[in-house]
């Protein structure tokens, strides 16, 4: 049983990021344009110098940031079909 506490011991632990400085929690998160709160992995669209792209939080040297997804943004918009005329 001593061995295998000796064993245990000696296994790297695994490398933890600090979730505390300076005995407060650190929150991670992005900002839309009106300040409001956007969770990291969240993705939104984002409109910068009259371009329109959907990106999501990352982290980036230890910084959330927005990173570039792809050109033009997803939109939930319904549109109506022009009614096909019957036929019969």
């Amino acid at each position: 049983m001593r061995y295998l506490m000796l064993a245990l011991l000696m296994l790297p632990a695994p490398a933890l990021a600090d979730a505390t400085i300076g005995g407060k929690t650190v929150d991670c998160y992005c900002t839309d344009r009106s300040g409001g709160r956007i969770e990291l992995g969240e993705t939104i669209c984002l409109q910068v110098d009259g371009k329109m792209f959907m990106a999501q939080c990352q982290m980036s040297l230890n910084v959330p940031m927005w990173r570039k997804l792809s050109d033009g943004c997803l939109s939930s918009e319904l549109f109506q079909a022009t009614p096909r005329p019957a036929f019969g």
